[in-house]
């Protein structure tokens, strides 16, 4: 039996304008990203980082980058979200073919808090990668929000990509844990339990298994090749998530 796949329908909605619009988006907002700016006030401000650490790991195309989000960028976007009000988002489960999906969701379209966080470092990782004769030139605008509490989960899927038109498309997701365990630079004294991503090979295989560290991104390829994943169920506290797409023209 083919893998779940996730159902795109509610995400692809806010990315309808396509690349024309999203690269005269992208223009507007060039200078005030690059100030380290979200939108309008409304989000924090994200710093560009230097030296940031990327590991790849087991040989994979899965990268991940410690402190791409300091805690108090991390825990200014949990306030926020918290005060925009989520939305509960589930799924029709395995027996109607899609992936058990449980938690909360907010999703926003918006080029500035794109374009900051592509330029606060992001794009320095995707200098010298190309797919199919395509180069990477920035986020997805449209940005969800993901909140897993107590019981919560996303059952194993396959991440698609999304056609944005004129020769554009998503290649690799982004997340951006803004919770998770506890760490020397977490004094929240709220350490996540549980909700670990957790890749399979073909065979069902754990090819690797990643704890939500605050602060911490993950990149991994979708659409054709996007491994088997989930997010285990969170057993204490609640896990939040920042989610967009990385755009190949």
């Amino acid at each position: 039996m083919p893998p779940n796949r996730k159902r795109r329908a509610p995400a692809m909605e806010p990315a309808a304008g396509g690349a024309g619009q999203q690269r005269q988006s992208k223009a507007s907002a060039s200078k005030k990203a690059k100030k380290g700016g979200g939108s309008g006030g409304r989000w924090p401000a994200v710093k560009p980082k230097k030296d940031l650490q990327i590991n790849r790991l087991k040989g994979t195309q899965l990268l991940t980058i410690p402190d791409f989000f300091t805690s108090t960028e991390a825990k200014a976007f949990i306030d926020i979200t918290e005060s925009m009000g989520f939305t509960h988002q589930g799924s029709l489960g395995p027996l109607k073919g899609e992936a058990y999906r449980d938690n909360d969701r907010i999703s926003v379209t918006d080029p500035l808090l794109a374009q900051a966080i592509w330029e606060s470092g992001i794009n320095r990782i995707f200098t010298d990668i190309n797919i199919s004769g395509k180069v990477a030139t920035g986020l997805n605008s449209n940005i969800r929000f993901y909140r897993y509490t107590e019981g919560q989960r996303f059952g194993r899927h396959i991440d698609e990509s999304v056609d944005l038109g004129d020769g554009s498309k998503t290649y690799y997701t982004l997340l951006v844990y803004l919770s998770g365990k506890g760490s020397a630079k977490d004094s929240s004294g709220q350490g996540l339990v549980g909700g670990e991503t957790v890749f399979y090979d073909q065979r069902g295989g754990v090819v690797a298994e990643v704890a939500p560290v605050q602060g911490m991104a993950l990149l991994h390829l979708h659409g054709a090749k996007c491994m088997l994943h989930e997010a285990r169920v969170v057993k204490k506290n609640a896990k939040y998530v920042l989610r967009s797409d990385v755009v190949f023209s």
